[in-house]
């Protein structure tokens, strides 16, 4: 495939997945690891992990970040570029779209009908998502630990409304995963020296 057309093949993937993903940057994974691994077979479910867990780890939406790192990964500097445009101009022309006629659109009831079934279908494709990360984790000590404890706390906070910011998970996450590396590391050093 010529780079011409991977660029707008690329585009175009991200302008439909844009267009079509209601719910954020979370419901937007399950779809694009079916485009990007599973049909195009352009980045590997390992890089993909990788590439979502960057992207949750970085400032800003989850959705741009992918978008970019997912297009520099396949095409370059000018794929990332492409990448986030064509995942950011669908919402951009929809919102302007609806900014003009918000107070009427607020009112259509087939409009707030159907919301609450993008509702439902969202929270399915944020939970898919989810397992289908969780199942390529690699089986080990640590995350057969942290996985659970991360689950228990977060559904407990949520439960009882406890304001705990998930930037704080993903840091707790990178400290203990460090402090794990650095324990092993030195129990191998020692291993070696004896």
């Amino acid at each position: 495939m010529s780079k011409g057309k991977k660029l707008l093949t690329l585009f175009l993937t991200f302008f439909k997945i844009g267009l079509f993903t209601f719910g954020g940057g979370h419901a937007m994974i399950a779809l694009l690891e079916q485009e990007f691994v599973g049909k195009k077979k352009w980045v590997t479910s390992e890089d993909f992990l990788n590439i979502v867990s960057i992207a949750e780890s970085t400032p800003g939406p989850v959705a741009i970040n992918s978008a970019t790192f997912i297009g520099h990964r396949v095409a370059g500097v000018l794929g990332s570029v492409l990448c986030t445009l064509g995942v950011v101009l669908p919402s951009f022309i929809i919102i302007y779209i609806i900014s003009l006629f918000f107070d009427a659109f607020r009112s259509i009831e087939l409009v707030a009908h159907a919301f609450r079934g993008i509702n439902a279908a969202v929270a399915f494709l944020i939970i898919s998502a989810g397992f289908r990360m969780m199942k390529k984790l690699k089986k080990n000590a640590f995350n057969a630990v942290l996985l659970p404890v991360v689950f228990v706390v977060m559904t407990t906070f949520s439960i009882l409304g406890v304001a705990f910011s998930s930037i704080y998970y993903v840091l707790i996450g990178a400290t203990l995963g460090v402090i794990t590396w650095a324990i092993c590391a030195k129990g191998k050093k020692e291993a070696s020296n004896d």
